[in-house]
């Protein structure tokens, strides 16, 4: 993604279309996970190169905005599933499954429609050497004339500076010298997501409400609530994201969502009728308030932290850390959840509650504000190793410039 973006999203694009393809005709347990396992690679490319689009096309006022639509997106597709199974689940045919598929041949096809119309990421271009197509996509993205000149120069000026400091664009430079810092930051939020309870959340409340005594329709609608309850959370993010902070969002939101997991441990531990519905609810609140905080912060944060040489590649560091430890998860909460193993049912929100306050001390001590921050001031604020707690009130080389020519034109 880090030499082609947006031929790696049309390639991606085909492979989905050959993917969901596989999965639509077959009808064998290996044929159905070649499909699944093609699309799985299309979904992390995709995954992968949008983050980094967004970070680096969107104006600074909005980039907190259209960042936290990434979990808007992640939060309509399970929504359509949803729905879709509800009223085909009782089918006796094939198309009882197969329906959905039909929707993921929309979502692509959707995209294949607007790709033309995606502009290159003029950060991208310059970094090829393509300053004539990089000023022509700052055209199409409202830089024009001498405004877009001026940025072009400050784009190259930036990545002069941030090759000086970082030379060298491989995986393992990620981890070295002020990297490291920068690579540890941006992917930490996504690794918190996996460690906050959501691996469980999103997987296993169908399953949970049925074991609660739910009928298999009702636990289907309680089921379509969730994603609803999601994407209002992204929404409610994306509107006070700037105005509270990245790391205050991050944090203090993580702490709330700490105290609804122990609660909701807590209820756990009752068998009446009224604690099994205390879970319940505090399931489906927990899949609000997690996309208000940390499900949305974090992929703002992997977009602006990391630098613009490595970034993409910092977005892939980060996306299979996350990958990773949802794999475990995979493996290890049918042990702890089931009936016939641990059957800690929701008693199990007292392990991610455990790990939220783990969670809750790293942020504590080494999240950085990123918010109204230019890619041009993060990089000098790494660069100069600002503490994370002092990124909020320390004052720029392009604050301190800007400060002295308002100065001067006031005289």
């Amino acid at each position: 993604g880090n030499q082609y973006r947006k031929k790696v999203l049309a390639l991606a694009l085909v492979i989905s279309f050959i993917a969901v393809a596989i999965e639509f005709i077959a009808t064998t347990n290996p044929v159905f996970f070649a499909g699944k396992l093609l699309n799985g690679f299309m979904v992390g490319a995709v995954g992968t190169i949008m983050v980094s689009y967004i970070g680096e096309i969107t104006p600074l006022a909005l980039r907190g905005i259209f960042t936290c639509g990434v979990g808007v997106a992640y939060g309509i597709g399970p929504l359509v599933a949803f729905i879709v199974i509800n009223y085909t689940g009782t089918v006796e045919s094939r198309w009882a499954y197969r329906t959905v598929f039909c929707c993921h041949f929309g979502f692509a096809g959707v995209s294949a429609i607007l790709w033309p119309f995606m502009p290159e990421s003029p950060w991208w271009l310059v970094s090829k050497g393509k300053k004539d197509e990089a000023l022509k996509s700052l055209g199409r993205l409202g830089h024009s004339g001498n405004e877009g000149r001026a940025k072009l120069a400050l784009i190259e000026r930036t990545l002069d500076e941030v090759k000086a400091e970082t030379d060298g664009v491989t995986y393992l430079e990620c981890f070295k010298k002020s990297n490291l810092r920068r690579t540890i930051i941006s992917i930490m939020p996504l690794c918190i997501q996996s460690f906050s309870g959501i691996a469980f959340v999103a997987s296993y409340f169908t399953y949970y409400l049925q074991l609660a005594g739910y009928s298999t329709s009702m636990s289907y609608q309680l089921q379509i609530a969730q994603p609803v309850l999601s994407i209002v959370g992204n929404l409610m993010a994306a509107a006070v994201i700037d105005k509270v902070g990245r790391r205050n969002l991050t944090f203090y939101g993580l702490a709330i969502l700490t105290v609804f997991l122990l609660i909701t441990g807590g209820l756990g531990t009752g068998t009446s009728q009224p604690m099994i519905k205390g879970t319940v609810a505090f399931i489906l609140i927990y899949s609000w308030w997690y996309n208000v905080s940390i499900g949305s912060t974090a992929f703002s944060l992997l977009a602006e932290v990391s630098t613009s040489r490595l970034r993409a590649k910092t977005v892939a560091i980060g996306y299979a850390s996350q990958n990773s430890i949802n794999v475990m998860w995979q493996f290890v909460i049918p042990y702890m959840f089931n009936p016939d193993k641990a059957n800690l049912g929701a008693k199990i929100a007292f392990i991610f509650g455990g790990l939220c306050l783990f969670s809750l001390a790293y942020l504590w001590l080494f999240q950085p504000e990123t918010g109204g921050r230019s890619y041009e001031e993060l990089d000098e604020m790494f660069a100069k190793g600002v503490p994370a707690r002092k990124f909020k009130s320390y004052k720029t080389t392009v604050q301190l410039r800007n400060e002295t020519s308002a100065q001067d034109g006031s005289h």
